[in-house]
């Protein structure tokens, strides 16, 4: 028997997962998501992911029909009827069916959809020597067009730097702001380190405030390590000693090259390893709830 889907309180086979073709989230990609990790049977900063959830929503008027505690139950049942312990979840609130039109207060009532899955967004070696980035010429919507501290269903932004990486043969983008500066990846944050001190972007920069960038911030601090959230131009990036990016389906994966230029010496520094280690550890033997 294959996966089971979550829509509105009901269980689905994969392929009798259906929504409408009315729903205001196929139509106009309005709605808001999560992905989400659970690592030995235990969701990973559970409680974190499902407040910006409802951030998101929140900015949206988008409003999501079950309280924190029964949505975070649904998610807990679905991995439970799947028998997963390792898994990546998306969990999605779409505005639900409505009428042709953008009045997204024509639509009867939000639809809340869990699919839990494997995922690997890299290939395993690329973990041990590095990836291949490439900044992109597709701008990263700021705060004065759509703010990305909403996690909204319209990724175009994102899928347009996407399609840049996939003709130039790079693993991934950084996509830089209106003002030039570095503002963070397809779907990843950004962090480089300088004199063993760690810098990445801040919230002002245009970001999306990561789940994993927040962990691994704070990972760092207790180790002893200086950060700074700091604007970064393209000549920091280069001239960085490390590099790496941050996501809750990447976790920390290290960034050899970007643009044809070697980081240093084109291999993984020993921060990177060293918090990668230390995510790992927190991840596989100490997640949180």
């Amino acid at each position: 028997m294959g996966p089971k889907v979550y829509i509105n309180g009901n269980l689905y086979p994969k392929e009798e997962a259906k929504v409408s073709v009315f729903d205001h989230g196929l139509l106009y990609g309005d709605g808001v998501f999560e992905g989400i990790r659970c690592y030995n049977g235990t969701v990973f900063k559970h409680s974190e992911h499902i407040d910006r959830l409802y951030d998101s929503a929140a900015a949206i008027s988008l409003e999501i029909k079950l309280t924190r505690d029964e949505l975070k139950n649904a998610v807990l049942d679905t991995l439970k009827a799947n028998n997963l312990r390792d898994s990546y979840i998306r969990l999605i609130v779409t505005r639900g069916e409505g009428k042709l039109g953008l009045d997204p207060f024509n639509c009867e009532e939000s639809q809340i959809i869990i699919i839990t899955d494997t995922i690997q967004l890299y290939p395993k070696e690329l973990y041990e020597k590095g990836l291949d980035a490439i900044i992109v010429r597709t701008i990263r919507n700021h705060s004065k067009a759509l703010s990305p501290s909403i996690k909204s269903m319209n990724y175009l932004n994102n899928i347009l730097a996407k399609i840049e990486c996939i003709n130039a043969g790079a693993a991934e983008g950084i996509m830089l702001n209106t003002e030039g500066y570095v503002a963070e990846c397809t779907g990843d944050n950004i962090f480089i380190v300088k004199n063993n001190e760690i810098f990445t972007p801040p919230a002002s920069a245009g970001i999306l405030i990561g789940i994993t960038r927040d962990v691994v911030i704070d990972l760092a601090k207790e180790d002893g390590i200086t950060v700074r959230e700091e604007q970064l131009a393209q000549g920091d990036l280069f001239n960085a000693d490390e590099c790496f990016l941050t996501g809750t389906a990447a976790e920390i994966i290290p960034v050899a090259n970007i643009d044809g230029r070697k980081i240093a010496t084109g291999t993984p520094g020993k921060i990177t390893l060293r918090l990668l280690n230390k995510y790992q550890e927190l991840t596989r033997s100490h997640s949180s709830v």
